[in-house]
């Protein structure tokens, strides 16, 4: 790559408590380019990421910025360097404006006093150059969605000037309409001259934006080198150390696709209509389709969170009426939520007792059987932890799902639904949640899967449903190709059929 790097880091070491987190570690970013940066949890991405915010100091090596040796020791330093990052949590004030938030502390003054109108129209200004004219300065940041609030944490940046903008998952509560709105930011951000590093487990965003990839695994650079050189196959064997044909597991041996365990004729609610399906034993059917296609509200009418009011509704040739999660519970379905921090987790509590947390509430006499089977349940999934007394809200984003599992599994479903079941976690962890899937459906289980990710509808189900606008669209065969799915799930529905594409 032609010309000096804006940012350049070498050597660079950290350890927490004797325990050395990055080993040596370096990279370079030049103006212009986006620096996507890709491993497993716990390969020190975020380390990485910290010690050039400035929240961590280096134990080792050298960082230079515009030639020049620096050493951040917070943040503001960072920012008012030209360095700013744009974390997963956001650093905004909910109850302030937007234009208070991206001059906060740097307020334009007139006479003494805050100058309002300057600050709002140094805003839209900055907003302007990203392109955004659906943002009102005078806005209050708590009233915007995630999308928005990030826009907001870019500006900030922009403010500053910044020339290195670091990105932490800057897509992981987003939309898909909101995904490409991001893009075009990048987009613009590029043709500014910034050079912006790029974190992500979604390995299309990496490929469709990324110029160069660096690969880090257990603390220690893997590669660096550009984009165009890299396949797939090839990263994924560089981050997990295996080839992506063991990806996405095919069905184990011993699997047997059965008589339905949940039916629905009819089902209808506020949200969805006309929902006719069958959920079978040992069969995982994968739920397709555009945001706000009803896929999640399907998966709420099921669990009895927003009940169907219309049709019937079976299990195991019973009818039931199913009118709160608790009900669906005692019948034996499983709910994985999408946001597993709000809805799926007690934070504050540690692993045992978020594995037991609906034993408690819905089978309270199966408690202590249950508390006994749990240690067992969590070492089958491999949860990586200090111990059961861990609080959750300290594990990774893969270790804290596979806990949610945990607490699921403990009530011996006959049918989970799992909503984004990998989002926010990294190749290995999904790995490890592709395969649970598969031993649940060897052992009878009937599978509902959500997911926003083509390549994982496309990937792990046996049967493909693809919903548009409340209702199901289409039924489309394993392996079906995503341009097929892509027109279901935009009503221009067409035979096409093919292999799967990561």
């Amino acid at each position: 790559m032609s010309g000096a790097p804006i940012l350049s880091a070498s050597g660079l070491t950290k350890s927490f408590f004797g325990v050395t987190v990055l080993k040596g570690v370096g990279l370079d970013l030049h103006p212009g380019t986006v620096h996507g940066l890709v491993g497993e949890n716990g390969a020190g991405k975020s380390t990485l990421m910290k010690i050039i915010a400035g929240v961590y100091t280096r134990d080792a090596g050298e960082l230079r910025f515009a030639g020049e040796e620096v050493e951040f020791t917070h943040p503001l330093q960072a920012m008012r360097a030209g360095v700013a990052t744009v974390f997963q949590e956001f650093n905004l004030l909910p109850e302030r404006s937007v234009a208070e938030n991206v001059f906060l502390g740097r307020e334009p003054r007139a006479r003494g006093l805050v100058d309002n109108r300057a600050m709002a129209r140094q805003t839209a200004a900055l907003l302007d150059e990203l392109g955004i004219d659906f943002i009102d300065p005078g806005s209050r940041v708590g009233s915007l969605s995630v999308a928005e609030q990030q826009i907001v944490e870019i500006t900030k940046a922009l403010s500053f000037d910044a020339r290195v903008i670091s990105m932490d998952e800057p897509t992981a509560a987003l939309a898909d309409n909101e995904v490409e709105l991001l893009y075009g930011i990048i987009g613009r951000l590029k043709a500014r001259g910034v050079a912006i590093l790029y974190v992500s487990h979604r390995l299309k965003e990496i490929f469709d934006l990324c110029d160069t990839i660096t690969v880090l695994k257990d603390g220690a650079l893997v590669s660096s080198g550009p984009a165009a050189k890299l396949g797939t196959d090839e990263l994924v064997r560089r981050m997990v150390g295996r080839s992506i044909s063991t990806y996405f597991p095919k069905a184990l041996p011993g699997t047997v696709v059965g008589a339905p365990v949940a039916a629905v004729r009819g089902g209808g609610n506020s949200y969805v209509t006309g929902i006719d399906l069958d959920l079978r034993s040992g069969e995982v059917v994968g739920i397709a389709g555009l945001q706000g296609s009803g896929r999640t509200e399907l998966a709420e009418a099921f669990f009895g969170a927003a009940p169907f009011t219309r049709g019937t509704y079976e299990i195991d040739g019973k009818r039931m009426t199913l009118r709160s999660p608790r009900a669906a519970v005692r019948a034996g379905i499983a709910l994985i939520t999408e946001d597993r921090k709000a809805q799926g987790l007690a934070l504050g509590q540690s692993v045992r007792d978020n594995a037991l947390l609906v034993i408690r509430s819905v089978f309270p006499r199966r408690t202590r059987a249950a508390r006994q089977s749990v240690p067992g349940v969590l070492s089958s999934l491999e949860i990586s932890s200090r111990g059961l007394d861990q609080e959750v809200q300290y594990l990774s984003g893969g270790n804290q799902q596979k806990v949610v599992l945990a607490k699921w599994l403990a009530t011996r479903p006959r049918v989970v639904i799992l909503d984004e079941p990998t989002r926010g976690i990294d190749v290995g962890a999904k790995v490890a949640v592709y395969t649970l899937m598969r031993e649940l459906a060897r052992d009878g289980v009937a599978i509902l899967m959500i997911s926003s990710e083509l390549p994982e509808v496309i990937g792990m189900s046996d049967r493909i449903l693809v919903m548009r606008d409340g209702r199901l669209e289409a039924e489309l065969e394993a392996g079906s190709s995503e341009e097929a799915v892509l027109a279901a799930a935009t009503g221009t529905l067409t035979d096409t059929r093919g292999e799967a594409v990561l």
